[in-house]
């Protein structure tokens, strides 16, 4: 792994190789420029929502 990111945890290693395919399939040799891969990620994240899990539920957990 190279630049910023030093460690990955198996947990999180889906979140990482989806963004590398998504930076790699956006490039620049593709014809996507900064404004196009910006438009991608925007319409990738229409109808989808972040939750957040309520504190009192990390109590009982």
């Amino acid at each position: 792994m190279k630049g910023v990111y030093q460690h990955c945890g198996e947990q999180h290693l889906h979140r990482y190789l989806a963004e590398f395919e998504f930076r790699y399939n956006t490039r620049q040799a593709n014809g996507i420029d900064d404004r196009g891969r910006a438009r991608e990620a925007a319409r990738g994240i229409v109808g989808k929502r972040l939750t957040y899990r309520r504190i009192d539920d990390e109590a009982t957990a």
